[in-house]
């Protein structure tokens, strides 16, 4: 059974820089895309960044120039550093993999972490 572990979160100061984890394990062929989204109180799940396995990226405007997303794929790791945080990035953040166990990717989701950024 493949699980996806996020860690990182926290509560941080308006400015502030905080870096999020998520660590793939279990019988893994492969990863291709990693992402992450969040989800703020009463508000739905939205795109944050996402990494191909080449690693090319993509963020949502929001966060265009604060935060920067890596992976590790000898590690099956994905990474979130997130700089000058907002109150308004305050949020669940959950990480995703398309991870190939035997023919077919299939997308997982982590258990989610907090984030918590005070003015």
């Amino acid at each position: 059974q493949v699980q996806l572990v996020e860690s990182g979160g926290g509560l941080v100061q308006a400015g502030g820089s905080l870096r999020l984890s998520c660590a793939a394990s279990g019988i893994i062929f492969g990863i291709n895309t990693m992402g992450w989204y969040r989800q703020a109180p009463g508000k739905q799940r939205e795109l944050v960044a996402t990494i191909t396995s080449g690693g090319s990226t993509n963020y949502a405007d929001s966060v265009k120039g604060r935060f920067t997303i890596s992976r590790d794929n000898a590690k099956n790791t994905v990474y979130l550093q997130m700089n000058s945080l907002k109150p308004e990035d305050t949020a669940v953040y959950y990480c995703n993999g398309w991870v190939t166990t035997s023919r077919v990717p299939r997308l997982y989701w982590g258990q989610g972490t907090q984030v918590t950024v005070s003015s």
